[in-house]
């Protein structure tokens, strides 16, 4: 079986919600739908926040930077 990756979890995780916002399917059909979504998104989260913790590391190591919310970047024009 397949490693499975974030990029296939993303793209499974928009073709469910393309599905349930389409209305056609059975409740039963919805709800194994969005249990599997919830799943997929538990994952995605959970290797976005170690890419995070990585990213964290590797700046700590290179001297320090600090870390700043995405969006609230000073450079960003705002």
């Amino acid at each position: 079986m397949a490693k499975k990756t974030f990029e296939a979890s993303m793209a499974r995780l928009e073709e469910i919600a393309r599905q349930l916002e389409a209305g056609d399917i059975s409740l039963d059909q919805s709800l194994k739908l969005f249990d599997e979504g919830v799943k997929l998104a538990r994952f995605c989260q959970e290797k976005l926040d170690r890419a995070q913790e990585k990213v964290d590391l590797l700046l700590k190591e290179e001297g320090g930077f600090a870390r700043v919310p995405f969006g609230e970047r000073e450079d960003d024009g705002e």
